[in-house]
């Protein structure tokens, strides 16, 4: 049976069976059976198609969802839970954030414990950046519907919005960085998520409660694994469809150090 699947992916990422033979290193003969007699790929060629193509494994080749090697492969991504976002050693944000070389990816409403936390974190990301690093911060959109909402569910108001101003506010000096991107989103967060290269930490989201109080996942990715995948999957999605921010907003937030509620990130 022909995988319309694998055939209708390779149209939408707008490559040729030739392009995706050269990617991942077979002959373009062998990408065709894939295709046209559903031969199913060696382990390690369904990994580089499934990543060229941006798409799951499983979707591509359902017959592996089951795989014993891939569910080892996950479950050895996951390294460890804390119980809150206060739980997660001080030590762990900074030495992830230290030893990032390729991409940072922070996807959250306000985030505002990271420069509460760390106040030379607009120098540290703006650094790496200059070094190389591709740093994208996707904060929510303060004026959407998806932030009104959850500062309804979370008892605090507007004071979401708020936080989210606030923290964009602190990295103004960023904003004109070649290699950091900001931008804002307005889309119901589930998680959010705080990828460093090959490490991510997941802020899951409970409905009612500020995301400091809800657990924190930790993974490290690896050959095979769907954990972290999905997660950064989940993070394209929604920067794809973020708007970028050119300038910080105004200073009305700057230097006010009242106590705020608990927000969501």
């Amino acid at each position: 049976m022909a995988n319309e699947r694998l055939r209708s992916a390779i149209t939408a990422a707008d490559l040729t069976v030739t392009d995706v033979a050269a990617q991942v290193g077979v002959d373009p003969k062998t990408v065709e059976r894939w295709i046209t007699k559903g031969r199913l790929p060696h382990r390690s060629h369904r990994w580089k198609t499934a990543k060229l193509l941006r798409t799951d494994e499983a979707y591509l080749w359902p017959e592996t969802a089951d795989d014993a090697r891939t569910k080892s492969a996950s479950q050895a991504e996951f390294i460890s839970i804390y119980p809150n976002r206060g739980a997660v050693p001080h030590d762990l944000w900074r030495t992830l954030l230290d030893r990032t070389q390729k991409s940072i990816d922070i996807l959250v409403y306000a985030g505002l414990f990271l420069p509460d936390g760390w106040p030379e974190l607009t120098q540290i990301l703006s650094e790496k950046a200059r070094q190389g690093t591709r740093v994208r911060l996707a904060f929510g959109d303060p004026d959407s519907q998806a932030v009104r909402l959850r500062g309804e569910e979370e008892g605090i108001g507007d004071a979401l919005g708020a936080r989210i101003r606030l923290s964009l506010t602190y990295l103004k000096d960023a904003f004109d960085i070649p290699g950091l991107e900001v931008r804002q989103h307005g889309t119901t967060l589930y998680n959010s998520i705080f990828r460093f290269d090959e490490d991510m930490l997941v802020n899951t989201h409970a409905f009612g409660s500020p995301a400091a109080q809800s657990p924190v996942l930790h993974f490290r990715r690896v050959p095979g694994g769907r954990l972290f995948d999905h997660y950064i999957k989940s993070f394209d999605r929604v920067w794809a469809n973020a708007t970028p921010v050119k300038e910080p907003p105004g200073q009305q937030g700057k230097g006010q150090q009242q106590e705020w509620p608990a927000s969501t990130t």
